[in-house]
């Protein structure tokens, strides 16, 4: 495998995992950092039911605990997939700037922001078409958190400058839970001893969506990104983020993933050998790996000349290897760059045929061989060690 240097050109504005430790660590409920939490409740219709506001250290233990670890997971996943960052002009709307810098008690502007998330939300889930469907609705609760944070100044090592500590992160979490009823049941009763009927009470569930603005970045604030979370990395919530903050979605990851290897295929025909694709994943792997070593590394981004960097070593011809950089072009904007674990999945390796799949330890991807005999194409894999068949021990044929 040959040496594989990423551009960083072009690059998308993200977040390290030291930045996010950063933050995430704030929210321990020990620590009460968070100074308010705002919120409201909405049925499945978007009827306003109620507004709160609840200064932080008043709350019980149990229920910072809560509050805090529904606030955790709008932090919780990969950079690139749970967690992207999306352009917020800040000359568009300052919406979520007045919401933050009046630390949320701006009225008019809370209630703002409240009506825009509530039309995100309608857009997603539109009227109901049945009273089945209408019965089986979610409400929503809705929560916002705001915190100052004083920024340590660190030096070229890392190290925390406690000196150097003029600097203030000022920002807002927001979280988006779907509140569902759980089922009636039996409950103790002390006073009578007995069990009694106890009705479905609506409990919130974990956050399917928020975000985190503005953007935390070494230490600094860029008002012009939104941190966007989602639960399912298949879900963009295009629908939402144009209703509630007028933003583009980013393609989903698991798209960016079936959009990258249809591009592959058809870029490079033939010449899409399996020899390329170890090469791909190897190099590729090898990178993600190295950066999670670093704590202070960003996640590793691709541009289009990256991946054809890889494919002319790998022997692609050039020909295809343009075919290949207008496509990408094309299927994902000039100047695009694509989170690598969108690219390759390191600990995975799997090929798939008519009738039989076979997963590999992709330290020993280089092992699989493709190899046409009698005109009949086989795949190779030399034989190491024991073999098995659903746990029953077996030898070759002869041995």
């Amino acid at each position: 495998m040959g040496a594989f240097i990423f551009s960083t050109k072009g690059r998308m504005q993200a977040m390290n995992q030291r930045d996010l430790a950063e933050i995430k660590r704030r929210l321990n409920p020990d620590k009460r950092n968070p100074s308010l939490i705002c919120g409201c409740y909405v049925d499945y219709l978007g009827n306003l039911i109620t507004t709160f506001q609840l200064p932080v250290a008043t709350l019980y233990e149990q229920e910072n605990e809560k509050y805090m670890s529904l606030f955790k997971k709008v932090l919780s996943g990969q950079i690139g997939q749970n967690l992207m960052p999306i352009g917020y002009p800040a000359e568009n709307d300052d919406l979520l700037l007045r919401v933050r810098d009046s630390g949320m008690n701006d009225e008019d502007a809370l209630q703002n922001l409240y009506t825009h998330l509530i039309a995100g939300i309608r857009a997603e889930h539109p009227d109901m078409q049945s009273v089945e469907d209408a019965q089986t609705a979610d409400n929503w609760l809705i929560l916002l958190m705001h915190d100052d944070m004083d920024v340590r100044k660190r030096d070229n090592n890392g190290e925390i400058d406690a000196d150097n500590s003029d600097r203030a992160f000022r920002y807002m979490l927001c979280a988006i839970c779907p509140v569902k009823p759980d089922k009636p049941a039996l409950k103790y009763d002390p006073v009578s001893a007995v069990f009694q009927g106890r009705a479905a009470e609506w409990l919130a569930s974990a956050p399917v969506m928020g975000f985190l603005f503005p953007l935390y970045e070494g230490g600094a604030a860029d008002i012009n990104t939104v941190l966007f979370y989602t639960k399912d990395s298949n879900d963009a919530h295009d629908a939402f983020l144009k209703a509630a903050l007028d933003v583009e979605a980013v393609m989903p990851a698991a798209e960016q993933t079936d959009t990258f290897q249809a591009l592959l295929a058809q870029s490079l025909g033939t010449e899409c050998s399996l020899d390329i694709v170890q090469e791909m994943h190897s190099v590729v792997s090898e990178m993600i790996e190295e950066q999670k070593k670093d704590q202070f590394a960003e996640p590793v981004m691709l541009s289009k000349q990256d991946v054809a960097r890889v494919l002319s070593d790998g022997g692609v011809s050039a020909e295809r290897v343009e075919a290949f950089e207008d496509g990408f072009d094309a299927a994902f904007g000039a100047g695009a760059v694509l989170p690598a674990v969108n690219i390759v999945a390191p600990k995975q390796f799997k090929v798939d045929l008519p009738s039989v799949s076979i997963k590999v330890d992709p330290q020993q991807a280089d092992l699989l061989e493709t190899r046409v005999i009698d005109g009949r194409g086989y795949l190779l894999i030399p034989i190491e060690g024991d073999i098995s068949v659903n746990g029953q021990p077996v030898f070759l044929k002869g041995e």
